[in-house]
């Protein structure tokens, strides 16, 4: 089972990665990454967040 903090930094690196090769394609590097980053922030949280259905159930 993956912990928040886990999933939080996955998606970060991710979400780096991904805003480095838009950032590349778009040829402006500097506004890439920080939207990369954003995004990997929203989703690394949002998978940390979220609970398997046997947990909800128990609780």
């Amino acid at each position: 089972m993956k912990t928040k903090q886990q999933s939080m930094g996955l998606g970060i690196a991710l979400g780096t990665s991904f805003g480095l090769v838009f950032g590349l394609l778009l040829d402006n590097i500097a506004l890439g990454l920080p939207i990369g980053i954003g995004v990997g922030v929203a989703l690394g949280s949002a998978f940390g967040n979220s609970k398997p259905d046997e947990q909800e159930e128990k609780e």
